[in-house]
């Protein structure tokens, strides 16, 4: 697809929309898309495709930035960065305090457990063991809890996918994919259906409350195992090294040398039978291959977009989050993972435009969140206030073992920190007869005073909500949710981060409240929509008010974002 079809596919999907509305008899009528395609780039700043816009051909970022919306400036407005965080917000139009995502992980109290996300224990996979995977890993919070099946129970608003659900009683194809399995079931919402990549298995697997058995095409897709293809093969430079921005910048000491993996191209994935394999496959572009892949036979099989009630296809990539962690978003591998991401997405476009047309199509990229800098980039930078926080430190500081003095605890206080929550050990401060309310602002207190701590919020405090009105105060209450939230929510400051996954030490770890974590594209286009950039403020929680409005199907039961009127038009 060259660009100068893309433009000729733009100005046909204007004219099929202007044509529909003059038979209609009303402006502004127009028929719905026969797809939704909802794409979502993980850990994807809103700078991204414009920094490495060197990198990338015209079919791909390119055209979604010329031929459609491009905003240019929107951020999320709660504070913690995640990923369930920001896809459950995109898929909502909602912020966690409604939608009850609060973190990738939380400690339930009544089960006495740390809890994934989408666990599900009553809807177990239909492949067994493709759940929790085991060794060395970049993404722990899957394997947290141990509990194997998956569902979207626990997202505790309505989607936009349930809302075309409902309004077209059943009848839309609904679907999301995702390596992460997080990613395509927070899309799909409690009405459609979600694949996601295992890695214990090397196949896309989904969980019993989707299905009773997979469908054929599926088993037919596995059976091929297009993941054992990349056996003895290695992540290799799309183009010349002088080429990139980065490309004298291949070796730096504060990126991750996972194993196996090394720090410098090539990146090899692995040979048969490494059990690390399929791992290394979602740490670089290979990852997004085959979500690729997985969702075009998707699309075909499922024969989405053939007739006039709309489908929605959402499609989550999955890899610049991956790559972002281990190396950094200034890093040839980002640019190089970039320039892949945009040949995979003009693949996607073109195969759409092949089953549907583009014109047909109402789409939207955005990202769940953005990703910093790595404190040693910006040190080479001149930038040296930026460094990594030690958590394991929290208890046993002076300050903190001063105050258990005064409480008359001998044992650890903090038991423990999963971002971005501390929890403090109830069953101690009960046993002491203390005040758990009294307690959490003394320790949150004295967390103020450690250098690189912007904020500690105690949770009473966001329960009464006593909180002085600023921008970083309203951002943990939309983060804040009586039931799953920890006993003090910490913010570092900017350029402060943590750099531990599980023992793994990483190059970066995103999940604070500012700009370079909030900072995101949103783009719509095709189905008719006029091309703009535009520069005002906007938030992602304004996706799904917009799709709803274009379709002409109520918002999520919890939106809390405004339709944009350069897509909706008149």
């Amino acid at each position: 697809m060259t660009k100068n079809r893309h433009r000729a596919i733009s100005a046909l999907s204007i004219g099929a929309a202007c044509l529909l509305a003059t038979v209609a008899g009303q402006a502004g009528d127009r028929a719905p898309p026969r797809l939704v395609l909802q794409i979502t780039v993980d850990a994807l700043r809103g700078d991204l495709p414009t920094r490495y816009a060197h990198v990338l051909g015209f079919e791909g970022f390119r055209f979604l930035m010329d031929e459609g919306v491009n905003y240019t400036n929107a951020n999320y407005e709660h504070a913690n960065t995640e990923t369930i965080v920001g896809h459950v917000s995109l898929a909502t139009g909602s912020v966690p305090a409604a939608h009850g995502m609060v973190g990738n992980v939380w400690f339930d109290r009544e089960q006495g457990r740390l809890v994934y996300n989408i666990e599900d224990a009553r809807y177990a996979l239909l492949t067994a063991g493709g759940d929790v995977d085991s060794g060395t890993e970049i993404d722990p919070t899957q394997k947290a809890a141990g509990v194997e099946g998956r569902s979207p129970s626990a997202i505790l608003s309505s989607t936009f996918s349930d809302e075309l659900a409902v309004h077209f009683a059943g009848r839309s194809k609904i679907f999301g994919v995702s390596v992460k399995d997080r990613g395509a079931v927070s899309l799909a919402g409690h009405a459609g259906k979600a694949f996601w990549f295992s890695k214990a298995t090397g196949e896309f697997v989904t969980s019993t409350y989707y299905y009773p058995r997979y469908p054929d095409w599926v088993n037919e897709w596995n059976a091929r195992k297009p993941a054992a293809a990349y056996a003895g093969k290695s992540w290799e430079l799309l183009r010349p090294s002088s080429s990139y921005l980065f490309g004298d910048a291949d070796d730096r000491d504060y990126e991750t040398d996972f194993p196996g993996f090394g720090r410098t191209f090539p990146h090899a994935y692995g040979e048969a039978g490494d059990k690390y394999l399929t791992t290394r496959l979602t740490l670089g572009p290979a990852g997004d291959e085959l979500t690729l892949d997985f969702a075009k036979t998707l699309l075909d099989k499922e024969k989405l977009g053939e007739d006039e009630v709309p489908d929605y296809l959402a499609v989550s990539f999955s890899s610049t989050d991956y790559v972002g962690h281990l190396f950094g978003a200034a890093s040839l591998e980002s640019e190089d993972n970039m320039a892949r991401l945009d040949r995979t997405l003009a693949d996607l476009l073109a195969y759409v435009d092949s089953k549907v047309g583009l014109a047909n199509t109402l789409i939207v990229l955005s990202a769940d969140h953005g990703q910093p800098e790595v404190p040693g980039h910006l040190a080479e930078r001149g930038i040296n206030n930026a460094h990594y926080f030690d958590t394991g430190t929290l208890d046993r500081a002076p300050a903190i073992s001063a105050l258990k003095k005064q409480f008359g605890i001998g044992q650890e206080l903090i038991e423990a920190f999963f971002q971005p929550y501390l929890y403090l050990d109830r069953d101690v401060i009960r046993d002491k007869g203390l005040d758990q309310a009294a307690v959490e602002q003394a320790v949150a207190g004295e967390l103020m005073k450690f250098e690189g701590v912007a904020a500690a919020v105690s949770s009473t405090a966001l329960r009464t909500a006593s909180l002085p009105d600023t921008l970083l105060m309203r951002s943990i209450l939309r983060n804040f949710h009586p039931k799953r939230s920890g006993d003090i929510y910490l913010v570092f400051e900017p350029n402060v981060f943590i750099n531990d996954f599980d023992g793994l030490t990483v190059a970066s770890v995103h999940g604070s409240p500012w700009r370079y974590d909030t900072f995101v594209p949103v783009i719509f286009a095709g189905a008719g929509i006029e091309a703009a950039t535009v520069s005002r403020s906007i938030t992602p929680y304004d996706i799904a008010p917009t799709l709803a409005g274009f379709l002409g199907v109520k918002p999520p039961s919890s939106a809390i974002g405004n339709p944009l009127q350069e897509v909706l038009g008149n």
